[in-house]
């Protein structure tokens, strides 16, 4: 799984597919590594670590357009099994000297397929009728030397293709996509009979492969590491902790700003649970002052972040004076879409894209990022593995300025303890939501059922009624969406009785407030966050 290979993987060649990462995702659900390239990748690279297999991803482009990704033809002669999607299968098919005439004639959304009469090891276990999950114009005319037609749809004649003696097989419809019905039976038939590859990669083996990989790497040198209480970083700091033990030192700031009792939590954890140096700063009254009369988020952000790095090198300056010897390496919480987005969906020509952290002169780290490999639900799943609580595994995505940039306008003391609270009552009654759900439907995703909620404290005072007395104080405003990835969301439709508990809660429980508002302002056109 590391940059060594270790594991056996399959590579997934992108061109531009909407559906690129899903494949790789759908690849590692059945337990075997996958990762992601660009179509353009120095071959020299792949042929000097071979895959075990491939998948051609599909693409919106025309094999025939101006400018449309190829594929240098040494893929397909690598003698490792090739599957190719849509685009994947045109490009293979052109690359071979197959025909993809341009049509008129699109296939979009569900279609019916049909197995032809001959044998097929990518379709054994399917039945000869099936749906399946098209989108493509163009299509194979006529296949290359060596192959056989092995499935047609009303409007796609050649709606897929084997060689088997090449080990290269083809669809024009996407199996990776759950409306193909029989999509993961296809791809399962292509990893295990087709590409004899076992479904070995699981939480202990990438533990086990990280480990040894961190230790090469580190030898007998020191680590530090940023704790913020994320997912990230706290699963970087169990997996560093199981691997290195007291040679990583964990620095956790608290500015100040982070939600009710989570300061508490990650000390706890990190302290009791887990074996490494662990080094509180309470910088709180630091911030406090950075921050008094800010009320630009810009601003907040870049106040918070240089004090945050003021702060962690300070600490790095006290580990080395404490025994004369450098620390050589920082540990970061970097995962595979950030690498992917960095590299422009292409892994393979990633650089750090951590390069901008502003080293005081003569401080010097090496990287060590030991989840770069891995999806966000994939670091989740390893932290519940090494032990880490379910309170900080499916921990909501959360700023990292935390509470500054969910006050509107500047951050004082008071203002932070009625979010803080406020907050507390809004996670407390939508967790219990959430609970409520999973019992009642057995299903939870990674990001749980509401996939963000919190509170917002603007800048404003509202009049009230409390008791017999009129009361000039805080709103607090509810936001709580839907969503998959953050890139767009919807706002919740929570149940009015339950709005209405939190509402009552706040209200009575939280000094400073006499008003509660809800957001049911989706992304776009607004955003998930406030600031």
């Amino acid at each position: 799984m590391q940059e060594n290979n270790r594991v056996p993987r399959v590579i997934v060649v992108d061109f531009g597919a909407q559906y690129g990462q899903l494949i790789t995702r759908r690849i590692r659900d059945l337990n075997v590594y996958s990762e992601l390239v660009s179509h353009d990748v120095d071959f020299a690279e792949i042929e000097a670590d071979l895959p075990a297999a491939i998948v051609l991803s599909g693409g919106p482009a025309s094999v025939y357009a101006e400018g449309a990704p190829t594929l240098d033809s040494r893929f397909l002669e690598l003698g490792v099994p090739v599957l190719g999607f849509c685009y994947g299968m045109q490009v293979m098919a052109s690359t071979l000297g197959g025909t993809v005439p341009q049509t008129d004639i699109g296939e979009y959304g569900p279609a019916e397929l049909t197995r032809c009469d001959v044998e097929s090891q990518l379709f054994c276990d399917t039945p000869l009728e099936q749906t399946v999950w098209m989108s493509h114009r163009d299509s194979v005319g006529s296949v290359p030397a060596g192959f056989v037609v092995t499935a047609s749809t009303p409007t796609t004649a050649i709606a897929a293709m084997e060689c088997p003696s090449r080990q290269l097989y083809a669809t024009q419809f996407h199996p990776e996509v759950h409306h193909t019905v029989y999509g993961n039976q296809m791809l399962k038939n292509f990893l295990f009979d087709i590409a004899k590859l076992e479904a070995s990669w699981t939480m202990n083996s990438i533990i086990d492969e990280i480990t040894a990989t961190v230790r090469e790497q580190v030898g007998d040198e020191k680590v530090i590491l940023g704790l913020s209480g994320g997912v990230d970083s706290s699963v970087v700091a169990a997996l560093l902790s199981h691997a290195i033990g007291k040679q990583l030192t964990c620095v956790f700031v608290n500015h100040g700003l982070m939600r009710k009792g989570e300061p508490e939590e990650v000390e706890r954890v990190f302290t009791k649970q887990f074996d490494a140096n662990f080094v509180y700063v309470d910088a709180r009254e630091q911030y406090a002052q950075a921050l008094a009369g800010v009320s630009d988020p810009e601003q907040k952000r870049k106040i918070i972040g240089t004090e945050f790095w003021h702060v962690f090198f300070a600490e790095a300056a006290k580990l080395e004076a404490a025994d004369g010897k450098p620390v050589k390496f920082l540990a970061q919480g970097t995962i595979y879409p950030d690498v992917i987005e960095s590299g422009s969906k292409s892994a393979s020509k990633i650089k750090s894209h951590h390069n901008l952290i502003p080293f005081p002169d003569g401080v010097h780290f090496e990287l060590i990022e030991p989840l770069r490999n891995l999806f966000k639900d994939e670091v989740r799943a390893l932290g519940a593995t090494l032990g880490l609580p379910e309170s900080m595994v499916y921990r909501q995505p959360f700023p990292g300025p935390g509470l500054a940039v969910r006050i509107i306008g500047d951050v004082t003391l008071e203002k932070l303890e009625i979010l803080r609270n406020a907050d507390a009552i809004v996670r407390e009654e939508i967790d219990a939501y959430n609970h409520q759900l999973f019992e009642q439907t057995g299903v939870r995703d990674s990001e749980r059922s509401v996939w963000q909620y919190f509170a917002v404290l603007p800048d404003i005072r509202s009049v009230g009624v409390m008791g017999d007395e009129r009361t000039y104080a805080h709103p607090i405003i509810i936001r709580a969406v839907e969503s998959r990835d953050a890139m767009t969301a919807d706002w919740a439709r929570l149940p009015h009785e339950l709005l209405a508990k939190i509402s009552s809660r706040i209200v009575a429980e939280v000094e400073g407030v006499n008003r509660v508002a809800y957001d049911i302002t989706s992304k776009p056109p607004g955003t998930i966050e406030w600031e």
